[in-house]
């Protein structure tokens, strides 16, 4: 399998620049997984495809303002960061431009003052450590001085920030927001409720490695980063009740379905490790996932055999991307392709404020 196998023409005019005043009021592509049929809708239709029984999973996590303009404390250069994770206390790892001159022992100022770091090392794919001082509280300082870290395909002003947030979140700590849940408004998340259909929030935290480019030429080569998830009580209960009566669990964003993957492939690995049953036994049928937090680095691609979700909301993804790879996994690679020569047929926007695509 190879990385130019999930190529496709895309014109750039597609691309979204801007999200829609009405969040709900996007288009929404229905994706027959078995048969490949498409069909068209508006995203306020979502509810009719959600059954009494089912499960909704959200990612909760929220984007903090994580891209900071700074200025080299010798030499006064500009230089920007950009804040991927926290590793320990003040130090987190970071994304740095230009790279080139940022060498270990390089002191930035931001704000004047009001914030300074010092780098500290270089770890994987270039990427820099920086210790940060100030005074205060970094959140609020963040907030003052930070702006919403926008994919470098948007090249328009975000004039409400809030816009890049879904209207769940709540866990500070993404560098990117898990866009499919943009769509949805506390109004249609109530109908959804009201249907009978569970809602569970999850966590986890989008870096960069979600958005990185495929380089390998053959898929199985390339290696996803890790980030960080979280599954409480409350979901895991909802999740596992909805697979043992035989509702569909529907992952809103390849963000929460890695998630729950995650947690199920751990749970496996962890009943391996004490010798219980993997796949047979009331244990197995009672629980797929179980509360907990950890790092994931799983990458889903054609192949896959997915443990928990069975349908999934998402946007329409950049070409030789891992999330395409992801959707094929769940639908076929020939079944989305198609589907996305019918987006863009039809005229669809693209990407992170662009419309969604429902995978059942």
């Amino acid at each position: 399998m190879k990385r130019q196998d999930f190529y496709f023409e895309l014109p750039e005019e597609l691309i979204a620049q801007d999200p829609l005043k009405d969040r709900a009021g996007s288009r929404l592509l229905a994706l027959d997984k078995e048969t490949g049929e498409v069909s068209h809708h508006s995203f306020r239709e979502i509810a009719d495809y959600l059954e009494p029984g089912d499960c909704l999973v959200l990612n909760d996590t929220k984007v903090i303002p994580a891209r900071l303009i700074g200025a080299k404390a010798d030499t006064g250069g500009k230089i920007e960061v950009l804040l991927l994770k926290r590793r320990e206390g003040n130090v987190w790892e970071t994304l740095v431009k230009p790279g080139r001159k940022a060498r270990p022992g390089t002191r930035i100022s931001f704000g004047e003052g009001i914030l300074t770091g010092e780098i500290t090392e270089i770890v994987d794919e270039g990427n820099r450590l920086i210790c940060f001082e100030y005074e205060g509280i970094f959140e609020e300082i963040l907030d003052r001085l930070g702006q919403m870290p926008l994919p470098p395909y948007i090249t328009h002003q975000l004039e409400d920030k809030n816009r890049y947030q879904t209207v769940y979140a709540k866990e500070e700590g993404s560098a990117a927001a898990p866009t499919a849940g943009l769509h949805f408004t506390p109004g249609l998340l109530g109908e959804i409720r009201e249907k009978g259909i569970s809602i569970a929030e999850v966590t986890l935290h989008v870096g960069l490695g979600t958005f990185r480019p495929v380089k390998a030429e053959h898929v199985q080569d390339h290696h996803m980063h890790s980030e960080f998830y979280q599954i409480g009580e409350e979901a895991a209960k909802a999740i596992n009740e909805t697979k043992r009566r035989g509702g569909r669990v529907v992952c809103v964003g390849t963000t929460s379905c890695r998630t729950v993957e995650s947690a199920a492939r751990d749970l496996k690995a962890k009943r391996q490790q004490e010798g219980l049953p993997a796949q047979n036994g009331a244990v197995q049928k009672e629980d797929v996932v179980q509360a907990g937090s950890g790092w994931t680095d799983i990458f889903i691609y054609p192949g896959y055999q997915f443990q928990v979700m069975d349908a999934l909301v998402t946007n329409f993804h950049l070409p030789e991307s891992t999330l395409v790879m992801l959707v094929s996994a769940l639908a076929g690679r020939e079944q989305v392709l198609g589907a996305y020569r019918a987006a863009v047929e039809e005229k669809y926007r693209f990407f992170s404020f662009g419309d969604a695509m429902l995978v059942l």
